[in-house]
């Protein structure tokens, strides 16, 4: 059973982080990079920075869901992660 993917990329170009769901990280952070994603279009330097794995798919479209949409879930994860998002 293939896991799913809940990631975070952070562009240091853009300065911003980008938040998705897949099943293939490393073709999706490929796509991310080469502009076949609207969100990262101006950031070809994309750095796969958190993930979290899933088995059910809705699990990790779910969560995907919840960091978009409530500012203190992204807030608290940001937290987190201060120190991987401010490394170079």
């Amino acid at each position: 059973m293939p896991m799913h993917y809940v990631y975070i990329l952070y562009s240091p170009t853009a300065d911003d982080v980008y938040y998705g769901e897949t099943a293939d990280l490393n073709r999706r952070l490929k796509e991310h990079n080469q502009h076949n994603n609207t969100a990262t279009s101006q950031a070809a330097d994309c750095q796969l920075v958190y993930y979290e794995a899933y088995k059910s798919k809705q699990d990790a479209t779910d969560r995907e869901a919840k960091l978009k949409q409530y500012g203190a879930t992204r807030g608290h994860l940001k937290n987190r992660i201060t120190h991987s998002l401010n490394e170079e």
